[in-house]
């Protein structure tokens, strides 16, 4: 069995690399998925069990406390690990480090969905919060759509949404703190969302056509990014239909209330990978809800012990 330190990760890891590892992944049969989600006052503990058959199982075991990056000091809002079995005979391959894993996996998915969906000349990008996943997803985006060349960000909290910014200069990146988050979203062509938040923040009126959406903040059966127009007038999409139909309020809020049906939803990951589903014309708005899940972590973390396998 093999210790896998976020160093590790990252000796092995691009965005390319995570992006092609799902993929591939998608390329394979659906995997067997089941979740278990414990709450105490606002703090969570998540575990997540994945089988890929012909490829690998695992096991990811994470906490999510969202007051940790405003501690003194500042420590990660989500902690864990992820447990890669042997597929064939059943062994403990590989103990990853989860916090590393999770931002690859996390923006990899977002990305792999935004190569599907994303116009190919994009060229704005809105980045809606500036938390611990704002700067993987900006990488990753960037990286199956070079042609974006300006990042605005908005956030609720100006001086995160200014020290993001600041980096981003830093590295030879245009880019801009946003206020007025409708005017951000009428003019980017592609929306990133990362958020704690319990009430849609992106509307779906001020979308303008071919922009395409990335919603990956809302994780439990209360939280949204986006509010019904952004699903109504967009064509739906999901990574899996088994993490967010029946657990996301993304999906479950709208559909409880009949404003969007299961059969809206046009496709999922494997369906958007094997071109069965995908952009039909410029001018369309796309959705994507990214619902993560431990086949995600799976297929990333099979790519990883394989490339460290080999070094």
């Amino acid at each position: 069995m093999r210790i896998v330190t976020g160093d590790d990760i990252r000796s092995v890891c691009s965005w390319p690399f995570a992006v092609e590892a799902l993929r591939a992944g998608h390329l394979m049969q659906p995997a067997d998925l089941r979740d278990s989600l414990i709450e105490q006052a606002g703090r969570k503990m998540l575990v997540r069990t994945a089988w890929i058959p012909g490829l690998a199982s695992g096991v990811k075991a994470v906490t999510i406390y969202p007051d940790n990056p405003s501690q003194t000091p500042p420590m990660p809002s989500v902690q864990g690990q992820v447990l890669l079995f042997d597929e064939a005979r059943g062994h403990v391959v590989a103990v990853l480090e989860g916090v590393d894993l999770t931002a690859w996996k996390t923006a990899g998915d977002s990305a792999l969905g935004a190569s599907c969906l994303a116009r190919p000349d994009v060229s704005t990008m809105l980045m809606v919060g500036a938390g611990s996943m704002a700067r993987p997803l900006i990488d990753a985006h960037r990286s199956v759509r070079p042609s974006i060349d300006r990042v605005m960000v908005w956030n609720r909290g100006q001086a995160r949404a200014a020290e993001l910014v600041a980096q981003l200069t830093r590295d030879g990146i245009a880019a801009e703190v946003v206020r007025d988050l409708d005017a951000a979203v009428a003019r980017a062509g592609l929306i990133s969302s990362a958020t704690m938040s319990t009430e849609p923040l992106i509307r779906g009126d001020m979308l303008a056509p071919g922009t395409h959406v990335d919603l990956v903040g809302a994780y439990t059966p209360s939280m949204r990014e986006a509010d019904d127009a952004a699903l109504t007038r967009g064509r739906l999409f999901v990574d899996s239909f088994a993490t967010t139909v029946g657990h996301i309020g993304e999906v479950m809020i709208p559909m409880d209330a009949g404003v969007i049906a299961r059969e809206d939803i046009e496709g999922d990951m494997h369906a958007l990978v094997q071109g069965r589903a995908g952009r039909q014309s410029p001018e369309e708005i796309t959705v994507f809800k990214n619902g993560g899940g431990a086949h995600l972590d799976v297929m990333i973390a099979h790519a990883i012990h394989l490339a460290l396998e080999e070094k």
